[in-house]
């Protein structure tokens, strides 16, 4: 699948893994939209051939519109990798009591119905457009994480979430198939990214030690390389793939 010359989306762009894949995208020749909260995009970098919109990825109309956009915008929708997502950490049973049904809830709609929504709008749009000459006509990557395969304590909201994206890779390319569009996965490990900002040198240097090889965290940029070979490789689809170092994250 060609980028240049085509229209992306990426959501959760203005940080982190999306930030670097928009980036990416757009030194490919892409025209990125970057989707992502207003607090987080009135503090985007600026790159060039990205634009940022706000929008919550939990809000249908705003995702519509979003999509509506970037299809367009004159050149093709093309790809659409999904990002966005929050992390949260509460036992089912805890000192504090039982974990909070809202918090769960609150997990599942941003990581989980959210990468549907995009993906079902996304997808529609997509399947209007003109095939290339192999019948294609676009791929989707949606992002998950190891904590799908070895959820820790304190990880059930999450790994529910990251599960269910997993779950969603073979149908929803099966699905789409007959429109021309892939659909494939990552699910990465322990990497570098803000939601790490917060932990001391030394929990980080912990982290980057269990990790067989590399010992070291990822990168935004390695995912994004990941994504764009996924575009690029016609015939991976239907497929989740791990970038993690070999890890194999224990209970705790």
């Amino acid at each position: 699948m060609e980028i240049a010359n085509t229209a992306a989306v990426v959501t959760g762009a203005a940080s982190g893994l999306g930030q670097a894949t928009a980036t990416a995208l757009a030194e490919g020749g892409a025209t990125v939209f970057g989707l992502d909260l207003p607090g987080a995009v009135a503090q985007a970098p600026e790159v060039k051939g990205v634009q940022y919109l706000a929008v919550d990825v939990t809000d249908p109309d705003a995702v519509e519109a979003a999509v509506l956009t970037a299809a367009g915008s004159g050149v093709p929708l093309r790809s659409v990798v999904n990002c966005a997502g929050i992390g949260s950490a509460a036992r089912i049973l805890g000192k504090k009591g039982r974990h909070d049904i809202a918090l769960y809830t609150k997990v599942i709609q941003i990581n989980l119905i959210g990468t549907f929504t995009v993906l079902t709008y996304a997808a529609e749009q997509i399947a209007a457009t003109e095939a290339d000459a192999g019948g294609q006509r676009g791929v989707i990557i949606n992002t998950a994480s190891v904590a799908a395969f070895e959820g820790q304590v304190g990880q059930a909201a999450y790994s529910s979430s990251k599960g269910g994206v997993v779950g969603l890779c073979l149908p929803a390319a099966r699905d789409l198939a007959q429109y021309g569009i892939r659909v494939n996965t990552i699910a990465p490990g322990t990497i570098e990214t803000p939601m790490l900002a917060g932990v001391t040198e030394e929990y980080r240097a912990g982290l980057a030690a269990a990790v067989p090889f590399p010992p070291r965290l990822g990168r935004p940029d390695e995912y994004a390389k990941l994504a764009l070979m996924l575009i690029d490789h016609d015939y991976i689809n239907g497929e989740t793939v791990r970038m993690d170092g070999a890890i194999r994250m224990p209970p705790r």
